[in-house]
């Protein structure tokens, strides 16, 4: 049996920036990984002779991002694309009302000044919020004391819908009120045209990391910890998991002694949501050269309501568009091919004629991926942004957790599973870790080898 001084379970940036800070400070590590790739829940198709992100795609606000800072500090290249974080306006739209008719720039501007004026009225309902509350319920509340005309609230209700579904992957009655408390963007956001997953693979390199390795025990031992997977058996002083939180509430790695209980709490309080993204591409473009966003608002954007202009990544007319919460799960029971179908009527119910047969799509399931279970974490009714920095840890003998379900002031991101990574690695070295140092240290290992 192999032995380390820490056992980092899942090749996720949580648990890659840790093991990597932790190698970089003298300690021996081992990355236990069940997928056959590293990168967790960031994962690019290159299939196609481009990159096709169908796991985390943005930088949700770049300004005193520590995430961005170190991209920067990598050279890996980013493009700016304000839009990821579902905002009701800020870059070129194009906006449709509950009709399918294009909205003029008069009537846009006139729905995001309604949309705004409401979120301003929101943001009080839900500070005066009662414990058990769901988003459902204060939204409700704002909308009744906006004193807008029945049509144009009905339309700002199914964006806040939708604004949950994508932000949580979770239905709008089962998000606490205060789920999206967290949801402030701090700068511009940016995309990867290499493909997000080139962060992971430069962090990784050197690390030793095992692929194809299930974990299905986490052992308390005299001597420390044991963990036990399909590839046997790994002794440690400390342990790390990091695996997604839908993994965890499934039960599939068994802990003895079992989690303490303020760990077990967390787990079962915290919610993970489904996300799911098609992208289709087309022969040529029918939506402006400037557009970022196509938006269907009301009953014409019930089920497909936003695409993303992603053309630049591949150069060919490209539209991302996502199944979150409900939809997402439904989605993942029907061909892929009746999805696109699907999404390519609602856009003809828009454009007409000029939407021809796409020629290429990607449909994701992360529902339904045994290493993942889900998407990302939320906060559904009865959780608070404590459960996820109580699940961190750390816990007795040197159990510890990490991942963007342990961030609470940023969850959901790959920020904040970085963020985990680091803090983690600090916990177990007892002193800080300069992220500078740790991205320069990066580049100067990548030099060496490339020079020999």
């Amino acid at each position: 049996m192999e032995r380390f001084d820490t056992v980092v379970v899942g090749a996720g940036m949580a648990g890659l920036t840790c093991a990597r800070m932790l190698a970089d400070a003298g300690r021996t590590v081992v990355v236990l990984e069940a997928r056959d790739r590293i990168g967790g829940r960031m994962s690019t198709d290159r299939g196609a002779g481009f990159p096709v992100d169908l796991g985390a795609s943005w930088i949700h606000g770049i300004r005193d991002s520590a995430l961005f800072q170190l991209v920067q500090a990598l050279g890996i290249p980013t493009r700016e694309f304000t839009v990821g974080s579902f905002q009701v306006g800020g870059r070129p739209m194009e906006h449709f009302d509950g009709s399918g008719e294009r909205m003029t720039a008069v009537e846009a501007a006139q729905w995001v000044a309604d949309v705004e004026a409401v979120d301003r009225q929101l943001v009080d309902v839900i500070a005066r919020s009662s414990p058990g509350e769901s988003y459902l319920d204060v939204t409700e509340r704002a909308l009744a004391a906006c004193g807008l005309a029945a049509g144009r609230v009905d339309e700002i209700r199914e964006f806040f819908r939708h604004r949950v579904e994508e932000q949580c992957g979770a239905w709008i009655g089962d998000l606490d009120a205060h789920g999206l408390d967290e949801d402030a963007i701090d700068g511009d956001e940016v995309i990867f045209p290499r493909g997000y997953d080139e962060l992971p693979h430069r962090v990784a390199a050197g690390v030793d990391v095992r692929l194809a390795h299930t974990v299905h025990g986490v052992e308390r031992t005299a001597e420390g910890w044991l963990v036990r997977g399909d590839a046997g058996g790994f002794a440690a002083d400390d342990v790390v998991i990091t695996v997604p939180l839908g993994v965890l509430q499934a039960d599939t790695i068994r802990f003895d002694p079992p989690l303490p209980q303020r760990a077990g709490e967390s787990i079962a309080r915290l919610g993970m949501g489904v996300f799911n993204k098609v992208f289709v591409q087309f022969p040529e473009r029918f939506w402006g050269d400037e557009t970022y966003v196509i938006r269907a608002l009301g009953e014409s954007g019930e089920r497909w309501h936003s695409w993303y202009d992603v053309s630049a990544i591949s150069g060919i007319p490209t539209l991302l568009t996502f199944a979150a919460g409900p939809l997402g799960r439904r989605m993942q029971s029907l061909p892929d091919a009746e999805v696109v179908a699907d999404i390519v009527r609602a856009l003809r119910g828009l454009y007409g004629d000029a939407v021809r047969d796409p020629i290429a799509s990607w449909v994701t399931h992360w529902g339904d991926d045994p290493h993942s279970r889900g998407s990302y974490s939320h906060l559904p009714i009865g959780a608070t942004h404590g459960d996820h920095d109580a699940l961190a840890g750390p816990f007795h003998g040197g159990l510890r957790f990490a991942g963007e379900a342990t961030w609470g002031e940023e969850p959901a991101t790959v920020g904040g599973a970085y963020a985990s990574g680091h803090r983690t690695a600090e916990s177990i070295l007892a002193h800080p870790v300069d992220r500078a140092a740790f991205a320069a240290a990066i580049v100067e290992r990548e030099q060496r080898t490339a020079t020999g």
